[in-house]
């Protein structure tokens, strides 16, 4: 630390840590320095150490085991919004093992909600499937899609359990994702979502609305509850 720096002592261990734990010389679940150990190597005091560990566990950086120690989080998956993506193929790209737990598979006539929201019409039906995604075993999104009968007409929760549903989609119905609008927002988890995503209550969580088409139909209406602590997001301006 230098110490005739203007930036004060807690900051510069926060960037210290940080950067360690980006070039990865700190890895993903592994055990950092006790307390102790930091004020002894970098000649801090307790109380400036504690105020850097506070700060990087509220950014979401490290993580505390009672009695244990402090760890390092595992990094949030960076998802690039400029092109089309589906979670399978994202989380395979990141060595990841992906995982969809079909929950509930079920048909239904479509409500003034989902007519509002879709543009179906009055009468229609469709499959709503509810799943929970994860990767290393990991939950991560829990999601609730609307898949138009119409269009996938015999399709089963078996299929969706054996391959993705975009797999489905192309192979089984020659109805390949060409096009997808998502709205996002920030809310809070409620208890059901919490539960199956293993957060504690209220904890903030990541709201998308996706509307996939081929071509000009649209074939696919997903909300999907995200960790708000394992995504991050971005997308480039021009």
């Amino acid at each position: 630390m230098d110490k005739s720096n203007k930036i004060p002592l807690y900051l510069q261990l926060i960037e210290e840590i940080k950067e360690k734990i980006e070039n990865q010389t700190y890895h993903e679940h592994e055990k950092l320095p006790s307390e102790r150990e930091l004020c002894d190597r970098y000649e801090l005091s307790r109380i400036t150490v504690r105020q850097a560990l506070q700060a990087l566990e509220q950014e979401g950086y490290i993580y505390k085991l009672h009695g244990k120690g402090t760890f390092v989080s595992q990094r949030a998956f960076k998802q690039d919004l400029k092109r089309l993506y589906s979670f399978t193929d994202e989380m395979r790209k990141k060595n990841k093992n992906p995982q969809s737990n079909v929950l509930e598979f079920h048909e239904r006539s479509v409500d003034e909600k989902l007519i509002t929201a879709t543009g179906l019409e009055e009468g229609e039906t469709v499959y709503e499937v509810i799943r929970l995604r994860l990767a290393d075993e990991e939950p991560l999104i829990y999601e609730t899609s609307y898949i138009p009968q119409k269009f996938f007409p015999g399709l089963t929760k078996q299929r969706l359990i054996e391959k993705p549903m975009y797999e489905v989609f192309e192979e089984d119905y020659q109805r390949k994702v060409t096009r997808v609008e998502e709205d996002f927002s920030a809310t809070c988890a409620g208890e059901l979502e919490a539960g199956y995503l293993e957060l504690a209550g209220n904890q903030p969580v990541m709201l998308i609305k996706r509307f996939a088409y081929h071509q000009e139909q649209l074939i696919e209406y997903t909300i999907s509850v995200a960790r708000g602590d394992k995504f991050n997001y971005r997308v480039e301006l021009t």
